[in-house]
């Protein structure tokens, strides 16, 4: 064994550090998940060094610290700065994890030409890519003036000498699983590896006041890879979903302590780059078919954006003894629990027929207000009838049949206004949320039961 250096195991899902190995993590609980590492004994200082004089810290008083409200940093990404919270925090840590391919590198590279044209300086580091391959993904992006530095470096070190004396006013570094501490003898993007980087780049962000990004891998599931205590130690998680092999991309918070995470910011894979999509809805609304039974639109809010979406349902008789149920874009059990609904309250023949549920355009809504469009969807496949193209639907169904209330109703009926829908069916209950002069030039049906809904279509 090397000298100053002790064996420990790490919980591969939690991070919890054990001295023996164990079958289950005390910490996650979860099984085998525990590996065996090297780490030094040998304690660093803030600089650097091996031993270092502890400094005496005061305390502050609360009502003495003073906020400025222009402390934000915008980045010219709207979408972006919406799921932030309003832009950029100085000292924050943000994290951007996704799958190969999404978009993360060329969405930063993009926030550093914007950041650069405001006079901000930028060091990029990557420890994946060569410097020719930046620069060609800057060529495709546009022209970048001389406040974007590049350093092709994985030596976490040299990394803090440089952000040390260079100061930048943010750093960017692609990827956090690529760093390494000599000090520590496990391999780069081991357990112990990415937690003492992490902590390394925070204590550089909060002690000198440079905004990090850090590029995450993701693992199988979705997750990042690497202990879970990294999303614990920055600032700000954020999500890149998304098919690789389609052109949008949505970009998605689960932690952020300076906004909130309700928010999404949606974006278009092109050529030059990822544009923005300001009018969600509307995109993915394109191409729409004509006198098709089994669809319908729906609106869902992702945090105060509603999004209008087209839910498709397809019902047909079962070929074998028990029935198929799919469900793409929205929660399975979901699904099979609003088609009992429909047996049992409406009166619909389900249990021997097959059932296949999508939202278009590939988003993933998990709302309950999306309810009533998947009831209306079903059942408009079942009874093969045609629900008008301007028309909307949205609301919660209980188990009793009942269409329950939603939040922002008001804000649904503006955005389906906005699109050119001609009826809006609602629960009875956001009568009063529904202000009339703005729902002036829109028909407005509310509905107390799921049956007066179908029933509505139908007649009509």
């Amino acid at each position: 064994m090397l000298k100053n250096k002790k064996i420990v195991y790490f919980c591969q899902e939690c991070g919890y550090e054990s001295a023996k190995w164990m079958g289950q993590c005390p910490g996650c609980k979860a099984w085998n998940s525990f590996v065996e590492e090297p780490v030094s004994t040998v304690k660093k200082s803030a600089a650097g060094g091996k031993a270092s004089i502890r400094q005496q810290s005061e305390p502050v008083i609360l009502k003495d610290i003073s906020l400025k409200e222009d402390e934000r940093q915008t980045t010219k990404i709207g979408e972006l700065d919406r799921v932030l919270g309003g832009g950029i925090v100085p000292g924050s840590l943000v994290l951007v994890g996704g799958d190969p391919g999404i978009g993360k590198s060329t969405l930063l590279l993009q926030v550093c030409r914007n950041l650069t044209e405001n006079g901000s300086s930028v060091l990029y580091i990557s420890g994946e890519e060569s410097l020719r391959q930046i620069k060609l993904r800057a060529n495709r992006i546009g022209t970048f003036n001389e406040n974007l530095q590049l350093l092709c470096e994985t030596n976490l070190d040299k990394v803090r000498e440089v952000m040390e004396r260079k100061k930048p006013d943010v750093a960017i570094i692609d990827s956090i699983q690529t760093m390494f501490d000599e000090e520590i003898g496990s391999a780069p993007g081991s357990v112990s590896q990415v937690r003492e980087s992490t902590n390394v780049l925070m204590q550089i962000a909060k002690g000198l006041g440079i905004t990090i990004f850090i590029v995450g891998h993701v693992t199988k599931e979705g997750n990042v890879a690497g202990p879970r205590v990294l999303e614990h130690m920055v600032d700000t998680v954020l999500y890149f979903e998304g098919d690789r092999h389609a052109s949008y991309r949505i970009l998605r918070a689960v932690k952020n302590r300076f906004g909130s995470t309700n928010e999404i910011g949606v974006f278009e894979m092109r050529e030059s780059g990822l544009e923005e999509v300001s009018n969600p809805s509307e995109y993915l609304l394109e191409g729409r078919p004509e006198n098709a039974s089994g669809c319908v639109v729906a609106c869902s809010m992702e945090g105060t954006r509603p999004i209008l979406v087209e839910i498709q349902a397809l019902v047909c008789e079962s070929n074998f003894g028990i029935p198929r149920r799919t469900a793409v874009g929205t929660d399975f059990n979901r699904v099979n629990l609003l088609m009992a609904v429909l047996e049992k309250k409406v009166g619909l023949h389900l249990a021997s027929s097959d059932a296949y549920v999508n939202i278009a355009g590939g988003m993933k809504m998990t709302e309950p207000a999306i309810d009533l469009g998947i009831c209306l969807a079903i059942a408009s496949s079942t009874k093969d009838i045609v629900i008008p193209d301007k028309l909307m639907a949205f609301g919660e169904i209980g188990l009793s049949g009942e269409v329950r209330a939603v939040s922002m109703a008001g804000q649904r009926v503006q955005e389906a206004k906005k699109l050119g829908f001609e009826t809006v069916i609602l629960p009875e209950v956001c009568r009063g949320s529904v202000e009339k002069e703005k729902s002036r030039g829109i028909q407005l049906v509310y509905v107390r039961q799921i049956q007066d809904a179908i029933r509505y279509i139908m007649k009509g």
